[in-house]
């Protein structure tokens, strides 16, 4: 006998297609999900990464700021170290030449001269003085222009002076700029010239 199957069996089939469908696309989802969480936690991991390494970079340009303004500060205090040495060099250097310029002030000055004010800025003299007669602090120019130790003589003022001497001697009151030199670098000049 023939078998007749009267029970819908497209309904049947429809509604499991149906059950299968929801069940593929409730797992998609949840699949999808799922690598939407991972994603998110992967990205929220990389930021976080991220965030460490820059507090990390800020703490160390924070050392190095530190670093930086103390260098600066040593550098200065390194700049004034050496300009006092510089100064103090220099002094070194000089003390021997006070002793020159006073020794060839007095060795240069001709009988009947004498010295009433000697002034010095930088290497520059200016000398005050009185003189029995203007040939005299001719004199005392001409032994100046010879000195090793003293270049440039200029005389700014001489002026007769009859008041101040007792017997009527004629005295000239005198003002000389001159320029405190080094044998040292006034003999190499003259050996670069001849």
């Amino acid at each position: 006998m023939p078998h007749i199957n009267l029970l819908p069996w497209r309904e049947e089939l429809r509604k499991r297609r149906q059950r299968e469908f929801s069940i593929l696309a409730g797992i998609s989802v949840l699949l999808m999900l799922g690598v939407i969480a991972i994603v998110h936690v992967q990205f929220n991991g990389f930021l976080d990464h991220q965030k460490q390494r820059n507090a990390f970079l800020e703490q160390h340009i924070v050392r190095l700021n530190k670093k930086i303004s103390e260098i600066k500060t040593l550098d200065e205090e390194k700049r004034r170290l050496l300009a006092r040495m510089e100064i103090i060099q220099e002094l070194q250097a000089s003390r021997p030449e006070v002793v020159h310029l006073f020794d060839e002030m007095v060795t240069t000055l001709p009988d009947g001269t004498y010295y009433t004010r000697i002034s010095q800025a930088a290497n520059k003299l200016s000398l005050e003085g009185v003189a029995q007669s203007n040939a005299r602090v001719s004199s005392l120019m001409r032994t100046l222009e010879g000195s090793d130790w003293l270049a440039n003589p200029e005389l700014v003022e001489i002026t007769a002076d009859t008041k101040n001497t007792g017997g009527g001697l004629r005295m000239s009151n005198f003002k000389l700029r001159i320029q405190q030199s080094k044998p040292d670098s006034s003999n190499n000049d003259e050996g670069e010239s001849g």
